[in-house]
């Protein structure tokens, strides 16, 4: 049995004493009380302990300490009960047991592992056994789920039913909810600055390397062109050479060039010289 159904279960089995209270009055309220806090699976008492009938009647000093008894069960533990037992009245066994489990709910809420020994301090239980029985009797009841490790020697807590709220503890909620929201509200502007801080750096990274990659486009252009200047272009010693050739084709040779081409044998000296001359004049 979850926790929701559990709650829908102890409010239906305590309609009939919301309903009894309706007419109860006086000192037969301190009946009502000891009869609800006796019936099996009843373990909320909020709307019983703010009836009318009941409230008006919890002055009246016969019926006062079963009201603060009742108070007990609301929202206190074994521990309280025995604190005050001398000015409330005496528990019949189902009473003691409901209370004890009770109190386990309560101490449930600040740790979910439960030692042994912490309960069986805190409950006034002599025996592992009757601990363990009364632990089981609360899962069959539903006011807690969890597992028992013998080995361990202790109760491992996995949710517990809510139990009615202390005088001023709606308040106090109400309080560390409103911080919880402050603080929440904080931390998601602080995430939304980051964000923002880290799409304006992804932004720039990609302007960056936007820039980054026409630049070498750019260069990449230059050298392309540069190499196709330098493929069409001859080198400046092969164009004197094919100056210097064109220039002895159309005998503009120059004195240096002469010396030169004697040597090659393309001057007047050449012994060839003479025999065009003949070939001259016999035509």
């Amino acid at each position: 049995m979850n926790e929701t159904n559990s709650v829908l279960s102890t409010n239906q089995k305590l309609q009939p004493f919301l309903l009894l209270s309706k007419s109860v009055k006086g000192a037969a309220n301190a009946k009502l009380i000891m009869d609800a806090l006796s019936a099996s699976g009843v373990f909320v008492f909020t709307e019983l302990y703010e009836s009318p009938n009941l409230v008006e009647a919890s002055t009246l000093p016969e019926v006062a300490p079963y009201y603060k008894l009742l108070s007990i069960y609301l929202y206190g533990t074994w521990k309280d009960y025995k604190q005050f037992m001398s000015e409330l009245p005496a528990l019949n066994e189902n009473q003691v047991k409901k209370l004890k489990i009770l109190s386990m709910a309560t101490l449930s809420e600040s740790q979910q592992t439960l030692p042994y020994d912490m309960l069986l301090s805190e409950l006034d239980i002599p025996t592992v056994r009757e601990l363990e029985d009364l632990v089981i009797d609360a899962f069959y009841q539903g006011v807690l789920t969890g597992t028992l490790d013998q080995r361990k020697r202790q109760l491992q807590v996995m949710s517990s039913m809510g139990r009615d709220l202390r005088p001023q503890q709606l308040e106090e909620t109400m309080d560390i909810l409103a911080s919880w929201s402050e603080n929440t509200t904080r931390l998601l502007q602080a995430l939304d600055a980051k964000i923002a801080s880290l799409q304006e750096a992804v932004q720039m990274n990609d302007q960056a390397r936007e820039q980054y990659n026409n630049e070498v486009e750019q260069l990449r252009r230059q050298i392309h062109s540069n190499n196709n200047d330098k493929a069409t272009k001859p080198d400046v010693g092969e164009w004197d050479e094919l100056t210097r050739t064109m220039d002895v084709e159309s005998g503009a040779a120059t004195p240096g060039d002469e010396r030169g081409m004697r040597k090659k044998g393309l001057t007047g000296d050449s012994p060839f010289s003479d025999y065009s001359s003949e070939r001259v004049k016999k035509r």
